[in-house]
């Protein structure tokens, strides 16, 4: 898997896309009984958005100039 960076950052991006979406999300920890976490998952979800958006934007930065 030569592109571990591309999709890692691909995967992330989608996995905290979901998590934006604070209804779903809300619904889904509910169900677990984890509804406590909902006060401050958008604290730690839009960041982490922001990360994996960067890092996918640096994997195909650097596949373009290989």
């Amino acid at each position: 898997m030569k592109d571990r960076l591309l999709i890692t950052g691909v995967t992330g991006s989608i996995l905290a896309a979901v998590c934006c979406f604070t209804p779903l999300l809300a619904w889904a920890l509910a169900l677990a009984g984890l509804s406590v976490y909902i006060g401050w998952i958008d604290y730690v979800a839009i960041p982490l958005l922001g990360i994996f958006v960067a890092l996918t934007l640096i994997a195909l930065v650097r596949r373009r100039y290989r």
